[in-house]
Parts: structure tokens; C-alpha cells; sequence
């Protein structure tokens, strides 16, 4: 029984170690906002015409 205790109270604290880091990101990390942009090269995508799926039911 007592490895169980001390394996239950290590568990708690590395579970309250992790929501402390998380609380801590979240009061001192603030986000930046803004557009990005990026291209994408054509060449290695295989240009290949996007087909239709039909909406509903298959006809057999």
C-alpha cells in the first residue's frame, strides 16, 4: 500500500507541475496576431483536374 500512496502522490505532483506550466503560459505568453502568407510551388503538386463527387446516393 505504501507504493501505491507514493506512487499516486508523484503522479499528482508531475499533474500539477503540468498545469502550472500551462497556467503560466497562459498569464505571461501573449499572441501575436497577423496575416501570413505563404506560396506554394505548382510544379510538385501534379496539376491534376479535381473531379465532382455526387451528392446523395450512388445510382446502381
Amino acid at each position: 500500500m505504501p507504493t501505491l500512496v507514493r506512487l499516486l502522490t508523484v503522479l499528482a505532483l508531475v499533474a500539477g507541475l503540468v498545469v502550472a506550466a500551462m497556467a503560466a503560459l497562459i498569464h505571461f505568453v501573449e499572441p501575436r496576431q497577423g496575416t501570413i502568407v505563404q506560396s506554394v510551388p505548382l510544379e510538385g503538386l501534379g496539376r491534376q483536374p479535381i473531379r465532382q463527387r455526387p451528392i446523395g446516393p450512388v445510382p446502381d
